[in-house]
């Protein structure tokens, strides 16, 4: 008898209808005798209201009931589907995280999953229950309820799948799985059927929203297989792993795009040890996040330029950080607005030359100007105007043959 975990997101219980889709898609995987553990997220839009009211009370609310706050929308859909359950003749109930507990450590609103205590589950999953646990949420050290994060269900289902010892860990999502792109930005995306680790790790922090970067962290070091897949339609989802059993000889995997970045260049630093701390110091302390960085030394060895990029929102902020920094002087501050960065991911480059030269080829016979690049073992990631997006996309897609 296999045991599965079964998370479903936002949108998949974000009504009355949907969540009785998602009791009958539970009962299924019941009724082929496997034992069913389900975390769940809050109604979509829950969370959202819930942190509006926070700020209609206060400007400055407390972080510590803000998590107890925004926590109690995954305690309304998990009653809501236990009760469904229950209805259909399950032996179903509700379990809040501190019910376990989930015990998390560190800060409030971005807590992570320490341990959990299975005991009591195992017991009631044995008699034939199926528990319905609350997702993104866990207690401290006080006994304070904490969160971890938006979309942090994902990383509850893994750790759970983990301490459980489940068989298979099942992310039920409003898509049908990974695609090789953003099927909103190139109508030949494909659905990959099989990705590792570090080239989901690698298009969830460049951009795919299917999950988040921490959950998949969370995957790779339990070694957790996901499989990710829709709870509208019934077809076969992708396999998140780290087994390279049955994987094809496809080079490039998927292609990811961000949206909305911007790039400054400092021209004429003074060129000394520590200059560039320096630099991205005040940005940190005002979590001003940096990407791509680019630095050139001048001939004479004293000037340097320094080239990064962020995100648009916070050009304002960054430019006035620079220009009250004392601790550094340049000759030139320069901006560029509406650029985004466009990133080839795939464990097969490691192996295989002339993947930079391809893809930088491909781009010139469209015509697409490069403005900064930047590079890892299974990743090549450039920065280009955001009108070029779309074709940068297309043409890179037919390129590694994943049209």
């Amino acid at each position: 008898m296999k045991t599965v975990v079964l998370k479903f997101g936002g949108t998949s219980v974000g009504s009355i209808d949907r969540i009785k889709k998602v009791c009958k898609i539970i009962a299924a995987y019941k009724k082929k005798k496997n034992r069913v553990l389900v975390i769940s997220s809050a109604m979509s839009g829950v969370t959202n209201e819930l942190v509006k009211k926070s700020k209609q009370i206060s400007n400055n609310f407390s972080r510590s009931e803000y998590d107890a706050l925004v926590s109690t929308g995954e305690q309304v859909s998990c009653a809501l589907i236990a009760g469904r359950l229950t209805h259909d003749g399950f032996k179903s109930r509700s379990w809040v995280s501190w019910q376990l507990p989930i015990i998390t450590d560190g800060p409030y609103s971005g807590a992570r999953i320490n341990k959990i205590v299975t005991k009591e589950l195992n017991n009631y999953v044995k008699q034939g229950g199926i528990p319905i646990i609350t997702g993104f949420q866990g207690i401290n050290n006080e006994n304070r309820i904490t969160t971890i994060g938006r979309s942090g269900s994902d990383a509850t289902a893994i750790m759970l799948a983990k301490f459980i010892k489940a068989d298979e860990c099942v992310i039920y999502t409003d898509v049908d799985g990974v695609y090789t792109t953003d099927p909103r930005q190139h109508n030949k995306a494909k659905k990959i059927k099989k990705i590792f680790y570090d080239e989901m790790l690698e298009m969830a922090s460049l951009g795919s929203k299917v999950m988040q970067p921490t959950s998949v962290q969370d995957a790779k070091l339990n070694n957790i297989d996901i499989k990710v897949k829709s709870s509208f339609v019934n077809k076969p989802g992708t396999l998140i792993t780290g087994s390279k059993k049955a994987f094809s000889d496809q080079i490039i995997t998927g292609i990811s795009s961000t949206k909305n970045d911007a790039k400054i260049t400092i021209v004429g630093v003074k060129d000394r040890p520590g200059v560039a701390a320096s630099v991205f110091r005040p940005l940190s302390r005002n979590l001003i996040n940096v990407d791509m960085v680019v630095q050139n030394i001048s001939q004479n060895g004293k000037d340097t330029d320094l080239t990064f990029t962020i995100k648009s929102d916070d050009l304002k902020k960054t430019e006035k950080l620079i220009k009250q920094n004392k601790s550094i002087s340049y000759k030139k501050l320069s901006f560029d607005k509406n650029l985004s960065k466009v990133s080839i991911i795939g464990v097969g480059m490691i192996t295989t030359p002339g993947i930079t030269y391809r893809m930088f080829q491909a781009l010139a016979s469209k015509k697409i100007n490069i403005l900064v690049i930047s590079t890892s073992e299974i990743k090549i990631s450039v920065l280009v105007s955001s009108k070029n997006v779309k074709k940068a996309i297309a043409a890179l897609h037919k390129e590694f043959k994943l049209d």
